[in-house]
Order: C-alpha cells, then sequence, then structure tokens
C-alpha cells in the first residue's frame, strides 16, 4: 500500500542534497521533418531569472537558497529576491557552466517553500515558480499589442484535459521559422481556455505545439497541428477552424432548445431503460427531463445529465410511457418529444441474499475498482471534502467521492462483457481523512460508508447483484491500521480544535453535537464533514499528550506553525498501547516495519492484542455475513505472520464455515498485498518481508503471548535465511501429469505477485522472475498477477503502464495463460491514463491523475449475454468496447473458460524451447475433467516429450496430429498466442477455435 500524505510538516532539504525533479515528458517534434526545434546555444556563463509567486504566500520578505547542478548551496537562508512586478519577486544568479539549479524558497525567519522536502528543479533562461508549478516565461514582460499585418491566427487552446497551469505556443508560420523554444505565452481567455494571435505576414496557416514550459508538450502525436488564419480551437485534440469564440458571451435568449431525438425505451424484467440522441441544437443543454406515467406509481420525473435513464422496481407486465426534454443552463424547457412506450415482463426471482458463490476462485479474473472513482450512479452522495478546492478536483467538478455502490451495479455488465467474473473494490467501510476516498482510513469498521450507498443500492445489493449475474465480491480489508482518528468503537482520542487567527480555515468549531458520518455537513461551521483536530490552547481535563499545546520547529505547507498534539501521531502519549503501537517505522526490511506506524494518517493497531482482535475480528464477521466472495488485504506485510496464522486467517475459515460450511471456507479467496518492491526472490534477503512467506504456517512453537511469539518467530526465520525455507511443487507439473496438491502447511492466505508486478516492463522479464519465484509459494496457481494498480506500475513506477497497446497484449496474454489469478486494474482495457502519475494525494486533481474517473468512458447502456460477449451496447461504452485491448481481453477470457488447465492447471516448461512457452494441465477425477493444453505466448516453441494424439489450437483452429512426442508451433507475432490442447474426447474433447480473431488474437 502507498499512500499519499496529505499535510506534511514544511521544512528546508539539507543545503548538501538536491533532490531530482523528472521532466521532459513528451518532446515536441515540429517541423515537416519531423526534427526537434534547436535549442539555443549554451554559453559558457549561463543564468537563471527566477520568477516567485507571492500572492499566496504574503511574507514580508522573500529569499532564494540555490545551487547550481553540481555546484555548492549558498548559506542560508540565500539572497534576497526583489520586486519585479504585481504579485512576483525575482533573482537573476549565475549558473557558470550549469544547465540549471536547485532551489527552496523562504521568509528569512525559518518559514520555507522547499517543494514538500523534494527541493525545486530549475533550468536556466527565465523560469517562474507559482504554487509549487514551475514553468518558463517571463510574468512581467510586456504582453506587446496585438499583430498588425491584419493576416493573423488566433488560437483557443483548451486546457481542461491537460490540467496546465501555464501554457505556451510554439509555432512555425508556413514557410518562416519556429519561434524559441518553448514559444510564447498564451494568456487565460476563460475558464478551460487560453490564447494567443500571431501575425502570420504573408503566410494563410501556421504548425503548432503547446507545452507547458516545463517539459510537457502536446504535438497532436509528433504530426503538429495545422492551424489556418482566423479564430481557431484545438480541444481533445481536433483543431475547428473559423470556431466560434469559446468564451464570448452567448446572447440571452428564450427560445427554449430542440428537443431530444430518437428516444427508445426497452424492458428488461421489471427494469427498463430510455436511450436519446441529444438536442441538435447549441445553445448549452445542460441536462434532460425525463417524465414517465403508467402503473399504479404515478408520474415520475426524473432530472438527466445523460442520454440514457435506467427505471428500476416497476411493476411487472405493466406499459409505461416516457418522454425525454431538453433543459438549457437558463432553464428553458423543450416541447416534448415523442413518446417511447415499454412493457415490463415478470419480476425475476430474487437470488439468495448474503451467500457467496463458493466456487474456485482461480477461475474468476479480477477487475479492480476504486469505487468512488469508477462510475457515478447517485450525484447525491458526491463529496469533495476539505481537499476539494486545492486539490483541483473542484476546477474539473469531480469530487474525490464521486463513483458509488449504484455506478458498479449499473456497469456490472460492462465488466461482464469483458469477461471478468470477479470484482474487487475498495474498501467499504467509513473512512476518516482529509482524502479518503480509496478508504484505507478506516474509521467505523463496523459501518459502510455513506458515501457509497444509496437508495436501493447498499452493499448488500451489489453483492447480490453481482451473484445473480454469477460474479464474485472481493472486499479490500484493513487489518494493520485506522484512520488517525482512531477506530469508532476501539478508541478514538479527543477532538478539541482551536479556530485561531491560523488555524480558522481549516478547524471545525467545536460542536459536541455532531457525529461525523462522511457525509453530513458540521451544521455550526457549515464547511466540513468532520468535526475538530486534537490540539488546543487549554489543556483538557484526562490530556495524556506530552508537551500539550506547545510550538514545534515545523510549519505546515502554507507556512503556518505546528503545535505539539495539533495532530495524531505514536510518540506524543495520546494513543493508549493496548490499542496502538506507539512508535515509527525506522526500517522498511527490520521488525519495526510490523510493529509500528507507516504515516502520520494511518494509527497502526496493535494487532497482538486481545482487543484490537476482537475488534477487528467482528468488524470482518459482518462483512463474511453479507456473502463477499473473498478479502483482499491492505499492508499485510506490516502484520506478524503469527498473528496471522494465530488470530485473523482461522477466525475467518471459521467464520465461513460456520455459516456456509466447508466448500465455501476452502474457496474464499484471502489475498494479502506483502508490498516487496524489489526484483529479487527474497525481499532483500528478509524473508519476513517477503509475499510467499505468508503463505506458510508456522514450523515450530512459540510463546503463548502473541507480542512475544511475533518476535520469537521473526528472530527465528531470520536465522534460518531464505535457503532454509520451505518449498512445494503445488504449481509444477510431474513430466506431463498433474498430481494432487498439498495444502496441508498452507496458512489460508494467498498473495499478490509482487515479483511479476515489479519486472512487468517487459513480459518475459515478468515470466522469468516469476517461475522463479514459485517453489517456494505454497501454491502459485493461487497467486493474483497485475501489470499495474492504484499504488505503482513496474519497476516501482509512481505512473501507470505506458509500454503501448502491443505490450499490453502481449502481458495480458502472458497472465491469462500462465499459471495465477489475472487482475486487470480499471480502465486498463482502453490503457485509460496511460503515463499519467497514480496518485499526487490533494497536490493535484484527480482527473490528472491514475486514479481518474472512469465513468465517462462506460455512459451509455450495455448488456452482456455471457462472460466475455456483449448482447448490446449503446453510448460510450459501445465505443470503449470496440477497442482493441477490449476485443482481446474478451477473447482471451473466453479461451480460458473453456480450457480448465489455463484456470486451475500445473505448469512446466521441461522439454520446451521458446521464450515464454509452456504446458499446463488440471485433472480432476471426482468430475472426470482432464485438460491438457501446449502454450507459446508472442515467440515459436517446440514441445517434446508430450502425449501423442490431435491438439486444436484455440486461437486459430488448427489441428496437429502428435506420434512422436514433439510438436513444434511458429512464432504468432507479439501480443498473440496459440494454445493447442489434446484432445481426449468426451467431455475433454479439444474445442477447437474459440471466439473470432481480433487485433491481436489471430
Amino acid at each position: 500500500m502507498r499512500r499519499t500524505p496529505v499535510r506534511l510538516l514544511g521544512r528546508p532539504a539539507a543545503a548538501a542534497v538536491a533532490a531530482t525533479v523528472m521532466l521532459g515528458l513528451l518532446t515536441p517534434a515540429p517541423g515537416a521533418s519531423g526534427a526537434e526545434p534547436a535549442a539555443p546555444a549554451a554559453s559558457s556563463e549561463s543564468t537563471a531569472t527566477v520568477f516567485y509567486y507571492t500572492k499566496t504566500k504574503n511574507w514580508s520578505s522573500y529569499r532564494l537558497h540555490y545551487a547550481p547542478d553540481g555546484g555548492s548551496w549558498t548559506t542560508a537562508p540565500g539572497v534576497t529576491m526583489e520586486a519585479a512586478c504585481t504579485d512576483w519577486v525575482k533573482q537573476t544568479v549565475s549558473l557558470g557552466s550549469a544547465s540549471g539549479l536547485a532551489a527552496t524558497f523562504n521568509n528569512g525567519s525559518g518559514v520555507w517553500d522547499n517543494n514538500a522536502g523534494k527541493n525545486y528543479a530549475l533550468g536556466a533562461g527565465s523560469v517562474t515558480v507559482k504554487d509549487g508549478v514551475v514553468a518558463h516565461s517571463d510574468p512581467c514582460a510586456d504582453p506587446g499589442t496585438e499583430p498588425e499585418s491584419g493576416n493573423t491566427a488566433s488560437v483557443y487552446y483548451s486546457t481542461a484535459t491537460v490540467g496546465w497551469t501555464t501554457t505556451n505556443l510554439h509555432y512555425q508560420p508556413a514557410g518562416g521559422a519556429w519561434s524559441t523554444v518553448p514559444g510564447v505565452g498564451m494568456e487565460p481567455a476563460c475558464t478551460g481556455w487560453v490564447r494567443k494571435s500571431v501575425d502570420l505576414g504573408t503566410a494563410t496557416s501556421m504548425l503548432a505545439t503547446f507545452n507547458n514550459g516545463n517539459g510537457v508538450w502536446d504535438n497532436n502525436n509528433g504530426s503538429n497541428y495545422t492551424l489556418p488564419a482566423g479564430l481557431t480551437t484545438v480541444k481533445d485534440k481536433k483543431v475547428t477552424g473559423g470556431a466560434k469564440d469559446p468564451c464570448a458571451a452567448e446572447t440571452p435568449d428564450t427560445q427554449a432548445p430542440t428537443a431530444p431525438a430518437k428516444v427508445s425505451a426497452s424492458a428488461d424484467g421489471v427494469s427498463v431503460v430510455v436511450a436519446w440522441e441529444p438536442a441538435t441544437d447549441d445553445r448549452g443543454v445542460t441536462k434532460y427531463q425525463v417524465t414517465r406515467t403508467g402503473g399504479t406509481k404515478g408520474t415520475l420525473v426524473s432530472d438527466v445529465g445523460s442520454t440514457v435513464f435506467s427505471d428500476t422496481g416497476l411493476e411487472a407486465k405493466t406499459a409505461y410511457s416516457y418522454t425525454v426534454r431538453a433543459v438549457d443552463a437558463a432553464g428553458n424547457v423543450s416541447a416534448a418529444s415523442a413518446a417511447a412506450t415499454a412493457t415490463t415482463g415478470e419480476k425475476p426471482t430474487a437470488p439468495a441474499s448474503g451467500k457467496p458463490l463458493g466456487t474456485d476462485p482461480r477461475k474468476d479474473p479480477i477487475y479492480f475498482v476504486l469505487t468512488a472513482r469508477f462510475n457515478d450512479g447517485d450525484t447525491t452522495n458526491d463529496r469533495g471534502g476539505s481537499q476539494h478546492t486545492k486539490s483541483g478536483n473542484a476546477a474539473n467538478d469531480d469530487p474525490m467521492f464521486r463513483g458509488d455502490f449504484k455506478g458498479l451495479v449499473e456497469k456490472l455488465d460492462y465488466i461482464k462483457g469483458l469477461g471478468m467474473s470477479a470484482v474487487w473494490i475498495t474498501p467499504v467501510v467509513l473512512n476518516r481523512s482529509d482524502y479518503d476516498y480509496h478508504g484505507y482510513h478506516g474509521y467505523d469498521f463496523y459501518e459502510v460508508d455513506s458515501r457509497l450507498e444509496s437508495a436501493g443500492a447498499s452493499y448488500q445489493d451489489l453483492i447480490d447483484a453481482a451473484h445473480a449475474k454469477g460474479m464474485k465480491i472481493y472486499q479490500d480489508v484493513v487489518y494493520n491500521h485506522s484512520s488517525r482518528w482512531g477506530a469508532k468503537g476501539l478508541f478514538t482520542p479527543k477532538t478539541y480544535g482551536v479556530r485561531d487567527a491560523q488555524w480558522s480555515w481549516y478547524y471545525d468549531e467545536r460542536n459536541d453535537g455532531f457525529e461525523y458520518d462522511g457525509l453530513t455537513v458540521e451544521t455550526k461551521s457549515g464547511k466540513s464533514y468532520y468535526n475538530g483536530d486534537l490540539w488546543s490552547t487549554a489543556e483538557p481535563s484526562g490530556n495524556t499528550c506530552v508537551n500539550w499545546g506547545t510550538p514545534t520547529q515545523y510549519t505546515s505547507p502554507e507556512g503556518y506553525r505546528i503545535y505539539n498534539c495539533q495532530w495524531p501521531n505514536p510518540t506524543s502519549g495520546m494513543f493508549p498501547k493496548a490499542y496502538y503501537h506507539n512508535c515509527w517505522i525506522g526500517n522498511w526490511e527490520g521488525e519495526d516495519a510490523r510493529s509500528c506506524w507507516l504515516h502520520d494518517d494511518l494509527a497502526d493497531f496493535n494487532t497482538e492484542s486481545a482487543p484490537v482482535q476482537n475488534y477487528l475480528i467482528g468488524a470482518y464477521d459482518k462483512y463474511i455475513d453479507m456473502g463477499v466472495d473473498g478479502f483482499r488485504v491492505d499492508t499485510a506485510v506490516h502484520i506478524p505472520r503469527t498473528t496471522w496464522n494465530r488470530r485473523f486467517l482461522p477466525a475467518i475459515q471459521e467464520r465461513v464455515t460456520q455459516r456456509f460450511g466447508t466448500e465455501a471456507a476452502k474457496n474464499f479467496f484471502v489475498f494479502g498485498e506483502v508490498a516487496a518492491f524489489v526484483n529479487d526472490k527474497w525481499n532483500r534477503g528478509s524473508v519476513n518481508h517477503s509475499a510467499q512467506f505468508y503463505t506458510w504456517k508456522e514450523r515450530k512453537e512459540y510463546s503463548a503471548d502473541d507480542g512475544k511469539a511475533a518476535l520469537e518467530m521473526y528472530d527465528y526465520e531470520q536465522q534460518q535465511g531464505t535457503g532454509s525455507q520451505p518449498t512445494s511443487t503445488n504449481a509444477f507439473l510431474n513430466g506431463n501429469d498433474y498430481h494432487a496438491p498439498d495444502h496441508s502447511r498452507f496458512s489460508g492466505m494467498n498473495v499478490i505477485d509482487m515479483r511479476m508486478h515489479m519486472n512487468f516492463g517487459d513480459a518475459n522479464n515478468a515470466y522469468s522472475n516469476g517461475k522463479d519465484s514459485d517453489d517456494s509459494y505454497n501454491d502459485a496457481t493461487y497467486n493474483v498477477v497485475y501489470v499495474d494498480s492504484h499504488d505503482y506500475g513496474p519497476n516501482m513506477s509512481s505512473e501507470r503502464y505506458s509500454g503501448g497497446t502491443d505490450a499490453w497484449a502481449e502481458n495480458m496474454s502472458l497472465m491469462w495463460t500462465f499459471r495465477g489469478i489475472p487482475t486487470l486494474y480499471y480502465g486498463s482495457e482502453v490503457e485509460f491514463q496511460a503515463g499519467k502519475k497514480i496518485d499526487c494525494g490533494p497536490t493535484c486533481p484527480l482527473e490528472t491523475t491514475g486514479r481518474a474517473y472512469f465513468g465517462d468512458h462506460v455512459a451509455g447502456t450495455v448488456k452482456a449475454s455471457d462472460f466475455g460477449t456483449v448482447s448490446s451496447a449503446s453510448g460510450a461504452v459501445a465505443d470503449t468496447l470496440a477497442k482493441p485491448l477490449v476485443k482481446h481481453v474478451q477473447r482471451l477470457n473466453q479461451i480460458r473458460r473453456a480450457v480448465p488447465a489455463l484456470q486451475m492447471g500445473q505448469y512446466s516448461t521441461e522439454g520446451i524451447t521458446g521464450s515464454m512457452a509452456y504446458k499446463r494441465r488440471y485433472t480432476d477425477t471426482a468430475s472426470g475433467t482432464d485438460s491438457f493444453a501446449l502454450v507459446t505466448v508472442s515467440g515459436g516453441a517446440t514441445y517434446t516429450g508430450v502425449p501423442n494424439g490431435t491438439y486444436k489450437d484455440a486461437v486459430t483452429g488448427d489441428t496437429k496430429v502428435v506420434t512422436g512426442g514433439t510438436l513444434t508451433v511458429a512464432a504468432p507475432g507479439k501480443g498473440n498466442l496459440r494454445v493447442y490442447v489434446l484432445d481426449l474426447g468426451g467431455r475433454n474433447a479439444a474445442p477447437g477455435k474459440i471466439g473470432t480473431a481480433g487485433p491481436y488474437l489471430k
């Protein structure tokens, strides 16, 4: 688990250490030849004029503390900056032969801006630093006058999707020369738009690229933009010549907008979906008004922000009529469109509530969603929280809590249509934090967060709806920590917020009658969703916090003094040892990594304490009783294995067995996040911090005291070392034969395959590393395998995987046919947010990250007739389903479902040549299943010593007859694969070609 902190204590970095900032994500390609623009020749004595934005600081003095690249730092606090123009100060420094500098800023009196501890990395020339954003321009330069030749290009550029605070236009009039990199600054025009007018001289058009002045470019995917004279808009890479001014005020119009077109209504059981085409006028329709008549429920009028409306819970066998009107921003309503009518069918039999499906989890590919970011089914439970404006989310109308269970229920058919039959959702318990949409700041572990639920779409409703479609729900659970406000029902520190001159913007006014629920705004202050903080100028009775209310040496990012006990921390004395550990982690591969705090907003439970164990076991029993199909365990490595093996894992098994029986308990899937961000088999040689370690039971007795036992086990296993750990053949074939796995030493916890995840920069590398570790897991066929997630990409990258479509296809082909359970982070099927930073907390808008809102991509209607098969789709979701990787994953799922060896089989590479080639087999005498398959991904392969017989390829339908134990397969090409299945007749007959050829499987 990686959690970006919400609030860091500001202080200058050590002068001798300068942070490195990676710049230049995209490179411009101007000119017909595609060559980069020539950079100005470097002189032997370059300078940098550093401009610093003052408006949000209001310091009385500004100092620049800097070090040229490769040089020494100035003496703290640095040199005084001089007034430049309104809201700016500047300082010109000599860089010598350096091409840039590291810098921090301060007020000369101990208040620093050091880029949250990383320092600023600045280049040469004119450089601006504004609210943490580095750009390249002179904010005080004379903007000049409009071009005078009369032949101009007025360019409007939309910043809504790129999220830049500074935009430059780099251009070349036809037949002329390119402007000097990075180009000319564009001026704000109106919300979401910047503009610049260029004198074209005698030219009638120009080539153009755009950039943020800090190395990030939009060059139309390397082709540059061709912009004509006159007014042109560029939005989402679409050029519109002769466009209207997007910032011009509209002329008041009292005429109603035109009506929507082609309204249709279709019934499915007792639900009706109404769809229509948007109104054709350009008057700015903002919503639609749907009116339903019929039945005994009376007339329904509902406002809808899309072109589809789902009407559920209707009467059976009843005719309903619907009319749709368009409504513009002024409230003008169109005339009614022609009514559409649908007649409902029989009311379906309600699925059994609160019972897991109970089948082998290896059959179910997993789709992982951040519920709050996936799809918004109910806007009334959307919440932005205290960081809504600061993060930039408000500007995008994108509250952090946006998606919900209703939105997920509405799109289960999309997930099923992909072929995924298990949905891993982020934690559902009530959270408490400034930025808690992801669910990992649990506050009330016995309460479902109301920001996720709606009328008719409770958590139970989601579980039941998934089960009715044959889909599982895996709940993300946290045993390691609570929010920094403690855990309701166990221990919560007292809150005494003080609203003085510095902190009134942050604290609520104290309101003893207010109880936090995440959804309700505190009534006294009327501005946030929680009440109070810890520090008070008057020490409360019963205080245990050391040095209550005295100032510290630290300041907030805003420059405000921080006081002792202002926020929770483990060494303050405010958290009882019976409930919480009282230390910070000092060594991530040390014993303290399992018994100390990760971060100040993740209060570390004393999981060796009986009250804590009982609290957590009781909480998660509730969700087991609701019928969830498994738990994904967050931060599992930060709890000793003895505690898992003694307390939590047996409690899970006992509860599932008690409620649903032994078979359900056997298939209740628990998989832990044992975060080992390394490329070797054992995490820096520490067995206690390696993923496979947690799949095993203990092998000796320890103290009856859980705290002592944890230390005894840690020391014993570290001394035993990596060479003395248990091994298993559960994932491997015996020659060509499947053998019954031995799970007698299984702990009850499976794990995420961190080693393959870390090495998925290249599929072949992930495959090689995965094989190398498989003898050290209890059973690697249960490993959860993914390329990237909500925390990291391969190689501990902080960005979503951006290896390209071909590489994604190859990764998927490997994951869907190799051992383990393929898992897809939401949106990866369309390379959603590829290359974007996954998580930057509230320091940037969610829309610009790997946790962006996905609902726009699945808007519309979709109906899945089976896993991997869509019977109908309309709207944006239909476009999404047409993407090449979607087609790829659909067919992979169809193939995997038809070949049991690919789901549950053991594997071997014995007698096989080929880079990613293996044989797999699964045998079950009880059902009479025997499935044997030969697989190669991308490259060719030769299999020797395999059973003779007829083999049929599930991709092409090709048939090969083996008589001498050898089968050779030509290379199918990157991302493609071959799956030759041995035809054993009867129920084990080879299926032949499965599905239709697509962009990769062909």
